[in-house]
């Protein structure tokens, strides 16, 4: 009896480490589901119905990549842009992607969440809302789904010190 417990015990440690290892090695070449870049958005404009954007991609460092691309140590703020082209890519933009914008208030920065139709007018210098913007030129995060057309799920205006 006991040697048929050590050996169904064993064949179970056998079994799960198998399914264990097999789990590591699809997640490793897994696709993320999102990815996020760093840019400026160009345009936002409504076509056949649809939202496409307009955006300028850069990379955001921070640490030995941003001394080394600046050439200065330290980095002021901890981060440098390189923004190497005027090259722009177009996303699809779901109408209801999750926006938020920095905006000022009495105390410290705070965001706002928006709509896209808002974002597409202030992108063209307008401000529906008269909203009290704080850096209207900054960058945005974008998130963007891999599933086809991979469009932009969520914005997020970066803060600039």
């Amino acid at each position: 009896m006991k040697l048929a417990l050590a050996i169904l015990g064993a064949a179970a440690a056998v079994a799960a480490a198998t399914a264990a290892f097999a789990g590591a090695s699809a997640d490793q070449g897994a696709i993320p589901r999102q990815q996020a870049l760093y840019g400026h958005i160009r345009s936002i404009e409504r076509v056949h119905g649809r939202y496409r954007l307009r955006f300028d991609p850069a990379w955001w460092l921070t640490g030995l990549a941003a001394e080394r691309a600046c050439g200065c140590k330290p980095v002021a703020n901890d981060y440098y842009v390189v923004d190497e082209s005027p090259r722009t890519l177009t996303f699809a933009l779901r109408s209801d992607a999750r926006v938020r914008i920095l905006i000022r208030t009495k105390g410290p920065v705070s965001t706002a969440s928006i709509s896209v139709a808002e974002l597409a007018q202030i992108v063209k210098g307008r401000n529906p809302r008269h909203r009290h913007l704080l850096m209207p030129k900054a960058g945005f995060w974008i998130r963007v789904g891999n599933a086809y057309p991979s469009p932009i799920l969520a914005l997020d205006q970066q803060y600039q010190p």
